[in-house]
């Protein structure tokens, strides 16, 4: 029974300290902006970058499978 309270105990120690925790304030907030595709930055980070991520993926994948 004793072991019953304690973890109810932690259980809701643990909810509450998560309800009231705070979102930080320094940190950007997200937009609801699409993603501007005339803007060359943002096409590197979004098109470019993936690609090359999966095509480096499967070149080692064939690599290691030698």
């Amino acid at each position: 029974m004793k072991t019953k309270k304690n973890i109810l105990l932690a259980f809701f120690s643990i909810l509450i300290s998560t309800l009231y925790a705070q979102k930080p304030t320094e940190m950007p907030k997200p937009t609801e902006k699409p993603v501007d595709l005339s803007n060359p930055a943002d096409i590197i980070i979004y098109i470019v970058l993936p690609i090359c991520a999966v095509v480096f993926y499967f070149i080692w994948r064939k690599k290691r499978k030698k």
